[in-house]
């Protein structure tokens, strides 16, 4: 599986416009708010369908119907481009993406869809080789909208409010050191992880994984 890598800011901007571009999709799931940041209005939503996760998983040829085969459990049909016979164990490729929501405040709601599958393999390396360059861990500097401390029943928690590369706000709990570190800084170092469409590997979605240091 080849693609064509290109620079870590033109791929995060071509996906601030797919993220900004109002787009009507039908909606998969339910909805769920994985996002919060300050309630907004909603007079001004921009809605986008991006990459959200992949998975291999094990699987079983099912019936071979003409030049494709059905995956069990699911009966989902792929081609069969390697001659593959029923009952054959395998390893597939599926793909979950999803309907993003976003305000003029930055505040998103996501639908996810339902995993899709799209290629399968003879063994498991295969799959773990494609899987390593769909999803691809980068650590950088992002912006940081502010930290702030939350009180109740006695109890204080920390926050901190970061900009990701496509304009989406996340928030993100932490502890007292890590406040003290950041309250006046502009930036912090983060852990993303790239999701890169399957089809089109220059459309990518950012999503935290955890802080650099």
């Amino acid at each position: 599986m080849q693609y064509s890598k290109q620079p870590w800011a033109r791929r995060f901007l071509v996906t601030l416009m797919l993220v900004l571009s109002v787009t009507v999709l039908g909606a998969c799931g339910n909805a769920t708010s994985v996002f919060s940041t300050d309630t907004g209005s909603e007079s001004e939503l921009a809605t986008a369908r991006v990459p959200w996760d992949y998975k291999i998983v094990e699987a079983t040829v099912g019936d071979l119907v003409g030049s494709d085969m059905t995956i069990l459990p699911d009966n989902d049909l792929l081609p069969n481009d390697n001659n593959y016979a029923t009952g054959d164990k395998i390893w597939i490729l599926q793909f979950m993406d999803a309907e993003m929501t976003t305000d003029e405040n930055q505040k998103n709601e996501v639908r996810l869809s339902s995993w899709t599958t799209l290629k399968s393999y003879p063994d498991q390396a295969s799959a773990e080789k494609d899987l390593a360059e769909l999803k691809v861990s980068v650590t950088t500097d992002v912006d940081l909208v502010g930290v702030y401390k939350t009180e109740y029943q006695g109890k204080t928690r920390n926050f901190a409010v970061l900009e990701l590369p496509t304009g989406n706000r996340i928030k993100q709990p932490i502890d007292d050191t890590r406040y003290t570190a950041l309250e006046k800084a502009k930036t912090a170092t983060v852990v993303l992880e790239e999701v890169h469409d399957f089809a089109d590997y220059d459309l990518a979605f950012a999503k935290f994984r955890g802080w650099a240091k």
